[in-house]
């Protein structure tokens, strides 16, 4: 999917844009709740903002921030912006930034030209990695399979594809992402994230060149790069419980204010609230030093965060009452969404190996050590 550029670049900082656009996208989203199709308008505002180039490489069009820290406190901000505002187009989002720090790792300068001209139509990217088994293969330049939950599938521009050549590790291929016959989303019949069309995408018969290689085999998995970066998505997820929060108490009657048992309850809601935010912050900060437990920390973080959503979900609901779970109702929309969204990636597993590298030793970091 390609959408229209914008006339001027790098003009301001891109969590200034990302909230200026918030409340179109907030407005374009319960639309696109009610009736289910790919967010063209949303992503659209996106591209219009900028916010598709500002995270590419410098070599791209990308900004060129002061500092890793620097780079990754914006994305911080911009993802959980826009995760507040509508949180499929988040996770939409979120893909495109995933692939555009994977071009800026791994991509070549040839790469690099053709993705800023590529962004200066507008494209969009996805990163698809989930598999049906037994999974896309490529015999000599051909490839055979399919990607299963391909948020976007048959209406992003592109996608960053994981391959498993005959030999070796496997390999980033870049495809194109648009041609809706080879996209299913037949069964992408969900509660919540209705929007990011997330479905099967075939590849067989697609021929790879060279230059659609990004990176060599076993880039993709490399740590801390490959585990450490969930944390962007637990940045989006964030913003869907900080728009939950904000939502709560806009609905909080005077009645509702004046009781001690609801106030008990919305301050437990800003606490789980804010300590997803402390715990996401921290895990983007060590993304940006590639601190070798970065891994460790992202994988707790997602604990932290999925615990956060699911009490401030509950609070809501008892806070709210009825009106929180009716049709049209913006709680309920993020409570549907942020459901589904928690799903992604087997937490479980995920907060299990975080636990194991706690045990063995305190992934925290030697700043203050507690074992």
């Amino acid at each position: 999917m390609s959408a229209a550029p914008s006339p001027s670049r790098n003009i301001d900082l891109p969590t200034t844009r990302a909230a200026a656009i918030a409340p179109r996208l907030a407005e374009l989203g319960a639309r696109y709740d009610a009736a289910p199709i790919f967010p063209i308008d949303s992503m659209q505002c996106l591209a219009g903002a900028n916010l598709h180039r500002c995270f590419a490489p410098v070599a791209s069009g990308g900004l060129d921030f002061a500092s890793a820290q620097a780079r990754h406190s914006a994305m911080f901000d911009v993802l959980r912006v826009i995760g507040r505002a509508d949180l499929s187009v988040g996770r939409l989002y979120e893909g495109h930034v995933n692939a555009m720090i994977l071009f800026d790792h791994f991509g070549n300068p040839a790469q690099h030209r053709v993705l800023a001209q590529r962004l200066d139509a507008g494209a969009f990217y996805g990163m698809w990695a989930t598999e049906p088994p037994p999974g896309v293969r490529m015999t000599g330049p051909m490839l055979e399979g399919a990607k299963s939950f391909a948020t976007g599938a048959g209406w992003l521009a592109h996608a960053i594809i994981t391959v498993q050549p005959e030999d070796g590790a496997r390999q980033l291929v870049v495809v194109a992402a648009d041609d809706t016959t080879r996209a299913d989303l037949s069964q992408w019949r969900v509660r919540g994230m209705r929007a990011t069309g997330s479905g099967l995408y075939d590849l067989t018969g697609l021929m790879v060149t060279p230059d659609d290689m990004l990176g060599g085999p076993g880039d993709y998995d490399r740590e801390p790069l490959f585990t450490t970066g969930a944390w962007r998505f637990t940045a989006v997820q964030l913003g869907g419980i900080e728009a939950l929060l904000i939502e709560t108490r806009k609905a909080m009657s005077d009645a509702a204010r004046g009781d001690p048992v609801q106030r008990a309850k919305f301050a437990d809601a800003v606490a789980a609230t804010r300590t997803a935010y402390l715990w996401v912050r921290e895990a983007a900060l060590r993304a940006a030093r590639d601190d070798a437990d970065g891994p460790a920390f992202a994988r707790m973080t997602r604990g932290v965060v999925e615990r956060a959503a699911l009490d401030v979900m509950e609070l809501a609901a008892r806070i709210v009452g009825t009106r929180s779970a009716m049709d049209g109702q913006r709680i309920d929309k993020i409570s549907r969404d942020l459901s589904l969204y928690l799903r992604q990636g087997g937490p479980g597993y995920a907060r299990d190996q975080a636990a194991l590298a706690w045990l063995d030793h305190d992934a925290w970091g030697a700043e203050d050590l507690l074992w």
